[in-house]
């Protein structure tokens, strides 16, 4: 059965062939980049349930259909959980956490979208210059998630070899 990109699970439930990774990935600048942003976004989810929940409330755009403190307080646990994948899986599941990873900061540009046209001051960010610039960095994130982990690299690798086998 081949591996599709889609899928997360092989047929005997392990991660699929494009997750495996090369040695070249377990490098040191990668492995701190992964750890780092690993604590990162652990930080971020405590931040979520506890010092800054009023912070990330504001945030909740009001377009989305469920109370903010939900949306805050679950954001958090997933960064949390998010946060905790990257610094402890290895091996082939290493990749899946990058995408799910990238998947998550894809999913929460729109709040940061909506937080610069609805002008929302939140985290010292009070002018649209500086709520821009933020919309800069989630880009950023999604690279960093990927290089880290490896995920784009076993990808690729995985699709050359597909490519060379047909």
């Amino acid at each position: 059965m081949a591996a599709h990109p889609a899928r997360t699970h092989d047929a005997h439930g392990g991660p699929p062939a494009w997750a495996a990774q090369p040695a070249s990935t377990r490098t040191r600048p990668r492995t701190a980049g992964r750890l780092a942003l690993g604590a990162f976004l652990a930080f971020a989810g405590i931040s979520h349930l506890t010092t800054a929940r009023e912070e990330f409330r504001a945030q909740v755009p009001t377009w989305v259909p469920l109370d903010p403190d939900t949306v805050v307080v679950a954001s958090g646990v997933v960064e949390v959980a998010l946060g905790a994948a990257l610094i402890a899986v290895g091996g082939r599941h290493r990749a899946v956490v990058g995408w799910v990873v990238a998947a998550f900061f894809v999913a929460i540009f729109p709040g940061n979208i909506s937080q610069l046209v609805t002008r929302t001051d939140a985290f010292g960010l009070d002018s649209d210059a500086a709520r821009a610039v933020r919309l800069l960095f989630q880009p950023l994130l999604v690279v960093w998630a990927l290089w880290s982990t490896g995920a784009w690299r076993a990808w690729r690798e995985h699709r050359a070899k597909a490519s060379a086998a047909r």
